[in-house]
Order: C-alpha cells, then sequence, then structure tokens
C-alpha cells in the first residue's frame, strides 16, 4: 500500500491531538485544518464524511499503535505476569516522557464521549477494547489459564489500566499506572 501524502499524515496526527486534548465536541474541522496547515479540501478529499470519519480513522490508528506495543511487550518475556507489568511500566514511562499529554492514542475520549453519539464511533471503541482483551487473553491461555479464566483477567487488566490513565491525566502523575503494575501480581496468580 501507498504512503499517504503529507497532508493526511498531518489531519489526522492533529486531529488525535486535538482530540486529545479537548474532546470531540470541542473539537472542529477548521481548527484541524488550520492547526494541520492542510487545504479545506484535502480534509474532505480524505473524509468526505467528515468528523465522524476522521475520529474513526484516530481510533483506527490508536487502536493498532496499542496492538503493536502490547504484543511486542507480551512476547518479550516468558512469564506473562512479568511481560504485562513491563507493557503497563512503559505506559507509565511515556506519560511521564510526554508531560500526561497525548500518551494515549486511543484513550478515554473516544469511548466516553463518543459512543453515546455515535453507533460507528461506539462500534470502534468496541472493537478496539476487544482487540486488546484478545491479545490478553491468548497470551495468558498459552501460559496456562482457561479461556474463560484469561478472558476474565483480560477485562480486569483492560479496566483498571483504563482507569489508572483517567487518573495519571487528571492527577498529573503516573502513580495510578505504577500502582496497577504492583497489583498484576495479585491478580494473576
Amino acid at each position: 500500500m501507498a504512503a499517504k501524502p503529507e497532508s493526511y499524515e498531518n489531519i489526522v496526527q492533529t486531529a488525535s491531538k486535538l482530540f486529545f486534548h479537548q474532546g470531540y465536541h470541542a473539537t472542529g474541522l477548521n481548527q484541524i485544518l488550520t492547526e494541520s496547515g492542510s487545504p479545506k479540501g484535502s480534509l474532505y478529499y480524505y473524509f468526505p464524511r467528515g468528523k465522524e470519519e476522521l475520529a474513526l480513522e484516530c481510533i483506527r490508528r490508536g487502536n493498532e499503535l496499542v496492538k503493536q506495543k502490547l504484543k511486542k511487550a507480551l512476547a518479550g518475556n516468558d512469564d506473562p505476569v512479568l511481560a504485562i507489568q513491563e507493557f503497563i511500566r512503559e505506559t507509565a514511562v511515556d506519560a511521564d516522557r510526554n508531560g500526561f499529554s497525548g500518551f494515549m492514542p486511543f484513550g478515554f475520549w473516544a469511548a466516553a464521549e463518543t459512543s453515546c453519539i455515535s453507533e460507528s464511533l461506539r462500534y470502534a471503541c468496541v472493537n478496539t477494547f476487544t482487540d486488546w482483551q484478545h491479545i490478553y487473553t491468548e497470551r495468558l491461555q498459552a501460559a496456562g489459564w482457561m479461556e474463560e479464566k484469561a478472558r476474565s483477567l483480560a477485562v480486569l487488566i483492560i479496566s483498571m489500566l483504563e482507569g489508572a490513565l483517567i487518573l495519571a491525566v487528571t492527577q498529573q502523575s503516573s502513580a495510578p499506572i505504577y500502582n496497577v503494575v504492583d497489583y498484576i501480581p495479585q491478580l494473576i496468580k
């Protein structure tokens, strides 16, 4: 597949940043165009259905990024507890490095804000969390957990981490994320 032109990339990256900082509702297409330095025609060329289509692409990209990082971390250690802790620890490091700004490519903005306004955005969020759940579940099953228990643990890990991310952004502290790291061994026994 050919690389997307620079204006496409600028639009998607700018929209992702603005959705994270301001939320979906507070971010307008004109602001995305202005801050991305892209001509108006390019936005409607790449995203003819407008803001919702652009948000779907931001969610899709965020999901792919997290899936790559998660798969890499979970494959990096034979012990699933240590592998999961490493992924969460890397998330905390990213949060600190980025000053709690834009370190979550998907984050709670998409799920919390868009799920009530659009079925396609809600469905994209469902798919994202399902993808993550499958990755955790498969890794835990490979380490010997039964499917039902592995699936349940996957949901708990995602829920704990997403909650910790909200607290980290709110408190401007990675402590809630490191707290999850500390409790993973107790959760996965």
